[in-house]
C-alpha cells in the first residue's frame, strides 16, 4: 500500500544526511585514495599503508564508497569504477578532484547557515590555507569549463565576430575554446592581477598566445577596452549585488561596438525565485562566503540589460551541468 507520507519522511531523512555522503566523496579524494588504487585491486590494508591511514577506518570509507558506486569490492580488495578512474584519478583529463575539494572547504560555512539567516551576513570559516583554497578553486573551475565549453561553443555562433572579451574568465578556458572553434576570433581576458599567470600558462598550454591576451583590473568599476564585437561573462554576477551587477553590465556594454552581443552564463533562477534547485541553493552559497552575491532570475538579468541599452535579449536553448543557461543580448 502507498504511503506517502513515510515516502516524504525517507526523503526529508536522505536530505538531512546528505553531507555523510559528501564528506565521504571529501575523504575520498582528499586522501587520494582513488588514484592510489589506481593501478588494480587493492586491499583496504595495502591501501591504509600507501596513506598512512589507520585500517579500520580506512576500510569503513572504501566500503561507503563502495555502496556509492564510486568503488567496485571483490572479496577483500577494491577497485576504482570506470567512472571513478576518469573523474576522480589525478592526471585524468576529466579529473574533479579540485572542485571536490572546493567544496570540501565550503563544508564549515554551510554548518553555520542558520547564523547567516540571523545576520544576513558571510560567517568565519576554517582556513585551509589561502594557496590551497586558491589553487582548488581555479583548478576545479577550469576543470568544470573544460567540461562544459566544447558544448557551449557548439550552440553559441559567433560568425563574424572578431574580438572577444571573457570577462572575469580565470584561466581564460571559455576564451580558448571559443578561438579554436572560431579561427578568426581574437580574445582579451580581463581579471584580477593575481590570475594572470594561470590563465597566461593555460593559453600556452593550448598554443593561443598569440590570439589570447590578458588585461589586470576590477571589472566592477574600471574600463574594460573598447572595440568588441563579443563579450562573454560566465558566473560572475553572481559573487556581486544587484548594483554591481548593473555597473559591470554597463561597463560591459560600454566595451562593445554597435551591434556588439553580450552573452551571460549563470545560474538563473525561475521568476518565482524559488526553483530550480541549485540555483537556489547556490544563492545560500552566496550569503555564507560572499555576502552580496546571489543568484538571479532572468528578468532580473533582462531589466538590467535593457537598463545598459541592450535592445534584444534571448535565452539560448543551452542546458548545462547544474542547470546553468545562457541569455544573449545585443546591442
Amino acid at each position: 500500500m502507498d504511503n506517502p507520507l513515510g515516502k516524504k519522511i525517507g526523503q526529508i531523512l536522505d536530505s538531512s544526511s546528505g553531507y555523510w555522503k559528501s564528506c565521504a566523496i571529501h575523504a575520498g579524494v582528499k586522501l587520494d585514495i582513488f588514484t592510489v588504487i589506481n593501478e588494480g585491486f587493492c586491499t583496504a590494508k595495502e591501501i591504509a599503508s600507501r596513506i598512512d591511514t589507520d585500517e579500520r577506518g580506512t576500510m569503513m570509507l572504501l566500503n561507503a564508497l563502495t555502496a556509492m558506486d564510486l568503488l567496485v569490492k571483490e572479496h577483500d580488495r577494491y577497485v576504482n569504477t570506470m567512472e571513478g578512474k576518469q573523474l576522480l584519478v589525478k592526471g585524468s583529463p576529466n579529473y574533479l578532484g579540485y572542485i571536490i575539494l572546493h567544496h570540501h572547504h565550503l563544508v564549515d560555512a554551510w554548518a553555520q547557515l542558520d547564523t547567516a539567516v540571523k545576520t544576513g551576513e558571510a560567517v568565519e570559516s576554517r582556513s585551509y590555507g589561502e594557496e590551497n583554497e586558491r589553487e582548488s578553486f581555479l583548478m576545479g573551475m577550469f576543470n568544470l569549463a573544460v567540461q562544459n565549453a566544447p558544448l557551449v561553443v557548439e550552440q553559441v555562433p559567433l560568425t563574424g565576430c572578431r574580438r572577444l572579451l571573457d570577462l572575469g574568465g580565470g584561466p581564460g578556458t571559455y576564451a580558448i575554446f571559443f578561438c579554436l572553434k572560431n579561427p578568426g576570433l581574437t580574445a582579451t581576458i580581463f581579471d584580477r592581477e593575481t590570475t594572470r599567470p594561470f590563465a597566461m600558462k593555460t593559453v600556452e598550454l593550448y598554443n593561443m598566445k598569440d590570439r589570447i591576451d590578458f588585461n589586470s583590473g576590477d571589472f566592477t568599476q574600471d574600463t574594460l577596452g573598447n572595440g568588441f564585437d563579443v563579450a562573454w561573462l560566465s558566473q560572475i554576477l553572481h559573487s556581486n549585488g544587484p548594483e554591481a551587477c548593473q555597473r559591470i553590465i554597463d561597463n560591459t556594454v560600454a566595451a562593445l561596438s554597435p551591434g556588439g552581443r553580450i552573452l551571460i552564463h549563470e545560474f538563473f533562477l525561475e521568476e518565482s525565485m524559488a526553483a530550480p534547485l541549485f540555483p537556489a541553493l547556490f544563492s545560500l552559497n552566496m550569503l555564507l562566503n560572499n555576502g552580496s552575491g546571489r543568484s538571479y532570475s532572468f528578468g532580473q538579468i533582462t531589466d538590467m540589460l535593457q537598463r545598459a541599452g541592450v535592445k534584444s535579449v534571448d535565452r539560448l536553448p543551452f542546458i548545462g551541468p547544474n542547470q546553468s543557461a545562457i541569455l544573449a543580448g545585443t546591442l
